[in-house]
Formats: C-alpha cells, sequence, structure tokens
C-alpha cells in the first residue's frame, strides 16, 4: 500500500505500525491484510534487522576510521566528540562498576552508541523511507525505528542478561551463585523456596525492564509523530513536530543512557562477592 493511496488517517496511523515481514517457510514478504500469517512464530521482521545491523556497521565503521585517525594534537570536531563520549562513558563505569573486566568500557560504549542511532531514526521524517520503499522498492510496509520492535530491545537485553549470568558464575562461582538464589534474603534454609522465587522473579525482571523500558518509550515517541502526521494537515504539522522533535533529541539520548547504566549496574552486581 503506497502512502499516498492510504484512504484515511485510520489506515495511515495502521500502516506505519507495521513491519516489513518476511515468512521463513516460503521466503516471501507479508501482506499487510494477512493479520494473523504475521503473528506466526516464523515470521521475521526484515526492516528492524536490516536498520539495527546496519546502524550497528556505520557505528564500527565511523569509530574505526576515527581511531585510525586520531591525533595527539588539535582534533577534528568528530574526533572531539567521540573523544567525550568516551571520557562520559568511562566516567560513568569507574562510578558504578567495582570490579576488573576489560569487556565492561567496550560492551557499554556499543550498547550507548547502538541504542542512540536506532533511537535517532525516530527523527527522519515519518514518511520519507515508507514512501520511498513502498514507490520504488514495491515494499508492502516498513518501520525505520528498530528500538520501536520489541523483538530487537528483547535480543539486546537477553545478550545483557547472559553476561549477568556468565560474570556470576565467573566471579561466585557454581556454589556462590546457587547460595544466593537459596540463602538470601532469608539465611534460614527453611526459606529457601521463598528465597529462589524472590530471586528468580529478581533475575528474571532485568532483562524484561531492561527491554521493555526502551520498547514502550521509543514506541510511544514514534507514535506521537505519526499521530500529528496523520490527524493534521501537511501545512500545519510542523508547528507540533519541530517541537516534539527537538524535545525528542533528550528522550532519545535518555533511554540511551538509561539501557548503558541499567547494563553496568547489573553487572557490577553479578560481579560482586557476597
Amino acid at each position: 500500500m503506497a502512502i499516498d493511496k492510504i484512504p484515511n488517517s485510520h489506515e495511515y496511523i495502521s500502516h506505519h505500525l507495521i513491519n516489513l515481514q518476511l515468512d521463513m517457510r516460503t521466503f516471501k514478504l507479508v501482506s499487510i491484510n494477512d493479520i494473523n500469517l504475521s503473528k506466526n512464530f516464523w515470521i521475521l521482521n526484515v526492516d528492524s534487522i536490516f536498520f539495527s545491523l546496519f546502524l550497528g556497521f556505520l557505528f564500527l565503521f565511523i569509530f574505526y576510521k576515527i581511531a585510525k585517525k586520531v591525533t595527539t594534537g588539535v582534533p577534528g570536531k568528530l574526533q572531539s566528540a567521540i573523544e567525550l563520549i568516551i571520557i562520559f562513558i568511562n566516567n560513568n563505569i569507574n562510578d558504578i562498576y567495582h570490579g576488573n573486566s576489560k569487556l565492561i568500557a567496550p560492551l557499554s560504549l556499543t550498547i550507548f552508541m547502538w541504542c542512540f542511532l536506532m533511537n535517532l531514526m525516530d527523527l527522519v521524517p515519518t514518511d520519507l523511507l515508507p514512501y520511498i520503499s513502498a514507490n520504488v522498492m514495491h515494499l508492502p510496509a516498513l518501520r525505520v525505528v528498530p528500538s520501536t520492535d520489541i523483538n530487537i530491545t528483547s535480543a539486546m537485553a537477553i545478550g545483557v542478561f547472559f553476561l549477568i549470568l556468565f560474570y556470576s558464575f565467573k566471579i561466585k562461582g557454581i556454589g556462590g551463585f546457587t547460595k544466593e538464589l537459596t540463602l538470601y534474603p532469608f539465611s534460614n534454609p527453611i526459606f529457601i523456596p521463598i528465597n529462589i522465587i524472590l530471586e528468580g522473579v529478581s533475575l528474571i525482571a532485568k532483562p524484561i525492564s531492561l527491554s521493555l523500558r526502551l520498547f514502550g518509550n521509543m514506541y510511544s515517541s514514534e507514535l506521537i509523530f505519526i499521530l500529528i502526521n496523520g490527524f493534521l494537515p501537511w501545512w500545519i504539522q510542523w508547528i507540533f513536530n519541530v517541537p516534539w522533535a527537538i524535545f525528542h533529541i533528550l528522550i532519545i539520548s535518555l533511554q540511551s543512557f538509561i539501557f548503558m547504566v541499567l547494563t553496568i549496574v547489573y553487572l557490577s552486581m553479578a560481579s560482586e562477592e557476597h
């Protein structure tokens, strides 16, 4: 369905909330009219995967190029910006993480920049890329903000969750981690079942809170742009879009920072011996 052929506001909003999906059983794109099929397990959100990988490689390419051309004299504007980001992240790591790991710093930088770039796609004009994809490549739908897809945010959170388990077993050992789950907060053995429930819920809540917080905030922010474009005439949309876009710069930065800080906090807790 081309953007310029959408009949009403309801169809316009619904169209912008549909992913470009691929059925892995037939390797065919899912029609936007086939809602039941789009909920099948063997469906991939191709647009979310593509933009996530593209932005990840873009981050690596830019930082690699700057690292190859780094100067000790007067740095360029881009090098100065990257140095400020690295210093900012290192300061947060030194304040929060009390262990000794060479992985935490690059992991935190990657999470922050990757989340920021994915969130930044929300500032791309709502109809620009969907219009090009519909009229040039004849794609049925396209969503350009990967962090508005619960699958992407959940995948990142699950990756952090596995690191939490890895550091817990590495620092505390199997016995220490087991005791933490069974003898805390009540040290008496008769409370082991209660401790397992409490600590199990606390452990599982970490990746869930990470994924849902980022997804919920970015989804609602994207929806506001879509609502403005869907219900207002084109000549007045800028009155609301511009202030919201300026405020949205704070949101995308804050959400990236929160995801990074919570990752450091969780890994710091996993690295502490009790």
